[in-house]
């Protein structure tokens, strides 16, 4: 091990990492020596082994190691409508866009992973890209829900910019979706 695991782990801004992350932020090349060193620290409490080849510190994000899971992915749907007020009813769930449709539980933490086709998944109109993790702003949240449930109702829309929902609208190439957003924002 090139460098101090211990140091090096606990000056990193990020609470989630991958065996590939490791690799790099430690300099180890040797993924036998990795591992070995790895499970060394999950053993000895340092780190917790969250997922396989996933590993956080005791105090990780949960919006972090959520978009660690299934990359690539970020933090949406629900999730964000209830963070900025735009729906009411509290769901402790993490909802997350990825490539697939998933539900996992990890600890105390429920994940739930929505499918987006390619193209919506990786447009970066609308997302906001944090040091460790990337979210929704509320309007792409806003959106991605309606494009996959038309019927969704949003407790209190006056706290969208139009403006950027129309400016988002496009990636989604969808006419349905269109027609709700301009019944909705006549």
């Amino acid at each position: 091990m090139r460098k101090n695991f211990n140091g090096v782990i606990y000056q990193a801004g990020q609470t989630v990492f991958t065996l590939k992350e490791l690799s790099v932020l430690l300099e180890e090349k040797n993924f036998d020596n990795l591992k070995a060193a790895v499970h060394y620290y999950v053993k000895k409490k340092m780190i917790m082994q969250v997922r396989r080849g996933i590993y956080a510190k005791q105090n990780f994000d949960p919006l972090e190691l959520a978009v660690k899971i299934y990359p690539p992915a970020y933090i949406g749907f629900e999730t964000v409508l209830f963070k900025e007020g735009l729906i009411f009813q509290y769901d402790e769930t993490i909802t997350i866009a990825s490539y697939l449709s998933r539900e996992v539980r990890v600890g105390n933490y429920n994940l739930r992973y929505r499918k987006l086709k390619e193209s919506i998944l990786t447009s970066p109109e609308g997302l906001e890209f944090r040091p460790c993790f990337t979210i929704a702003e509320k309007e792409r949240a806003f959106l991605d829900i309606l494009y996959l449930n038309r019927n969704f109702y949003v407790d209190y829309i006056g706290k969208l910019d139009s403006k950027k929902i129309f400016k988002i609208l496009p990636i989604y190439e969808n006419m349905n979706l269109e027609k709700k957003v301009r019944e909705i924002f006549k």
